[in-house]
């Protein structure tokens, strides 16, 4: 997944006037070192079978091998070493929710978060089918599809950040309600220039990348 100039947006974009939460998720590509710490948290506080995950967090680096790095000089370096966080886009217009033939993938009504009913879910992987940001699995725990969903039935019902946020010490994830003026992600968005994967398939995702800044530019 490549983060590009392509979708970029601000808070200005949301509907200020509205009474609903509109929870949104800020990764800066700039703080990450891709400890992995947030994929644990995740898997831990949803009770997450082995060898599967909510999210994963994918390396890409600007280097050109065997070329050396502006920065260091050397050729073998990280500096140019990035990551990227790849898990559901938690879309306001979100293609899972619309294709689902018996309502399991759908909009909690209180919050806006896309999650799943697991009494619902036949199985059918029409939500995996219909993801473009292949971010949605079948839970080999439950026989269920499963994506992010901020922890809202972990974490965020006991009035706690998304495990993910609350594990990074890098202030590399920020989340709150970008509906809520006051908020830290509202204020910091109005001032961050950010990202959003994939924008033009008109799914509105919420989730918001800050682009790494190169050093020297």
């Amino acid at each position: 997944m490549i983060l590009g100039p392509l979708g970029c947006s601000s808070v200005k974009e949301e509907n200020a006037n509205s009474n609903k939460p509109h929870y949104v998720m800020v990764f800066d590509q700039n703080k990450c070192v891709g400890c992995g710490d947030c994929k644990v948290a995740c898997n831990t506080a949803n009770n997450l079978p082995e060898g599967q995950s909510r999210l994963l967090l994918e390396q890409q680096s600007g280097h050109v091998e065997g070329q050396k790095c502006p920065h260091c000089g050397k050729t073998d370096c990280g500096c140019e070493r990035k990551y990227v966080r790849v898990s559901c886009q938690q879309c306001k217009n979100a293609p899972c929710v619309s294709v689902c033939p018996t309502g399991a993938a759908h909009r909690d009504p209180t919050t806006g978060i896309v999650t799943m009913d697991a009494s619902k879910c036949a199985g059918c992987k029409y939500c995996i089918a219909a993801c473009p940001y292949n971010a949605r699995y079948i839970n080999e725990a439950t026989d269920v599809a499963d994506n992010c969903d901020f922890c809202l039935n972990s974490k965020l019902a006991k009035g706690e950040l998304p495990a993910c946020v609350q594990q990074c010490r890098y202030d590399a994830l920020i989340f709150g309600d970008i509906n809520d003026p006051n908020s830290y992600v509202s204020r910091l968005l109005a001032v961050k220039d950010s990202v959003r994967i994939k924008s033009h398939f008109g799914t509105e995702p919420s989730l918001r990348y800050i682009p790494v800044v190169k050093l020297g530019v």
